[in-house]
């Protein structure tokens, strides 16, 4: 196996994942390949955006959970899943329609990671659409400061790294908050670090929807998560863990 970092860029789910992988060879070009085949497929069937996908079809009447690719069953029981453990603050029927996405691209990431683990890629970096997994290390991931753009509030370090961040920087007030029925307020991003992405990706947004006060307790009583939170104003507010996961941070002093 060859030493370096083969690095790799595929436009999927409509942003970018991104892939750093150490070492490699013949081998790692073929699985490389067959992840992006499965990333495509994950689109194909959960993609909310095209009129063919068996999540649009089985929301339209059109075919039942049994005749759905099998992983739809698998996603849809995830989400209700994170939604009993966030107080129902994550949902995935955003508006009344089924979109399990707040899930999805965590996960597909996760799935890419594991993928690569198992192969024997101990280290390696996986990203989509900003939100990260890492294995082995150590690795350093960076926050994006949403009120200053080019600019990061913080480094995260380690190994096994999940970090994943929503907020208003890029797509402006679309996190819902499900029981007001309108855009969550209070919060410019919020970021959560754990180990496995699917679920950090989506605690972030159902945190972001609870709102600062809240969504930082709720954070901070899980088990191995930490929390850094961006408000309107540029102050930031973070879960007692959390400087220590970094390793240099302009607003943590």
């Amino acid at each position: 196996m060859t030493t370096g970092v083969r690095r790799h860029a595929e436009h999927v789910m409509g942003t970018v994942f991104s892939f750093a992988v150490h070492g490699g060879g013949r081998d790692l070009e073929d699985l490389l390949a067959r992840i992006v085949v499965r990333l495509h497929r994950i689109d194909e069937v959960f993609s909310p955006y095209r009129e063919d996908s068996d999540i649009n079809r089985f929301a339209r009447g059109e075919i039942d959970l049994g005749a759905c690719d099998p992983e739809v069953a698998q996603v849809l029981a995830r989400c209700r899943e994170v939604a009993a453990q966030t107080d129902g603050f994550f949902t995935m029927r955003p508006g009344g329609v089924l979109d399990p996405s707040g899930w999805v691209k965590g996960w597909a990431v996760e799935e890419a990671s594991r993928e690569l683990r198992e192969a024997g890629y101990g280290r390696h970096c996986v990203s989509g659409g900003g939100d990260v997994q890492t294995a082995g290390g150590p690795w350093r991931v960076g926050i994006a400061d949403p009120l200053r753009p080019g600019e990061v509030v913080a480094v995260v370090t380690g190994n096994d790294l999940a970090v994943a961040t929503s907020g208003t920087a890029e797509r402006g007030a679309h996190i819902v908050d499900p029981y007001r029925g309108r855009p969550a307020e209070g919060l410019a991003s919020l970021t959560l670090v754990g180990e496995r992405l699917a679920r950090v990706d989506a605690w972030t947004t159902a945190a972001f929807a609870m709102g600062p006060d809240r969504g930082l307790a709720w954070a901070a009583a899980q088990p191995g998560i930490e929390a850094l939170a961006v408000l309107p104003t540029g102050a930031t507010r973070w879960t007692p863990g959390f400087p220590a996961r970094t390793d240099a941070a302009r607003a943590l002093g």
